[in-house]
């Protein structure tokens, strides 16, 4: 059995005695977690330009995933969190920033920003993350799993312009918390061009 799958065995029989809240309040009491950062992928720089404005909205997620802690599946039904590391900021957060600045990184867009900040947007950018987790597979290996479901409005009338699901799946080598986070963004190298030039092309 690898450390991998161990762990999660361990930390989903925890969930199941104790609860979710509990178990991440004990490790947190217990030692500081390592924290890791993800990067933006710009999509082209090449390609149509565009004076309008962009809005991306903070993501809506389950409350599982709304959280600052990295996902572990060990089955469809169980849910646990690497013990040992977490996300900078909560997923929706850090996945709304690097929607921002790979959008903004092609310099194909007058603005792209927050609902907090800038100008009156042109277009919205409405996000669901339905997957941001490692999952089990049944011949026991895991990989990382990335879906998100988009949607672009007028901000004026709120009518939808265009909507499109992306998903990406990449094998996890081994159970380091390190390993584990550059899958992710290798992932995310894939995910984050294509959604850069799609949104672009739709505002």
């Amino acid at each position: 059995m690898s450390n991998l799958t161990r762990r999660t065995a361990l930390l989903g029989t925890l969930f199941a005695l104790s609860g979710c809240s509990a178990i991440t309040s004990i490790n947190a009491a217990t030692k500081p977690l390592d924290t890791y950062d993800l990067r933006p992928a710009a999509g082209s720089a090449k390609g149509r330009r565009t004076s309008r404005t962009l809005l991306v909205a903070r993501p809506q997620a389950p409350a599982a995933l709304a959280t600052d802690r990295i996902m572990v599946k060990p089955d469809a039904a169980s849910i646990t969190y690497l013990p040992d590391a977490r996300w900078s900021d909560e997923i929706p957060a850090v996945v709304q920033s690097l929607l921002i600045r790979s959008i903004s990184e092609t310099g194909r867009v007058a603005y792209v920003g927050r609902s907090d900040a800038g100008p009156i947007p042109d277009k919205a950018l409405l996000v669901r993350i339905d997957a941001f987790e490692v999952n089990a597979l049944a011949d026991g290996t895991f990989e990382a799993q990335l879906d998100f479901d988009l949607t672009i409005i007028n901000d004026k009338d709120q009518r939808v312009v265009a909507s499109r699901r992306f998903s990406q799946s990449q094998p996890v080598a081994n159970d380091s918390a390190k390993a584990i986070v550059a899958v992710f963004q290798e992932a995310l190298n894939v995910l984050l061009p294509a959604i850069s030039d799609w949104a672009i092309e739709r505002i």
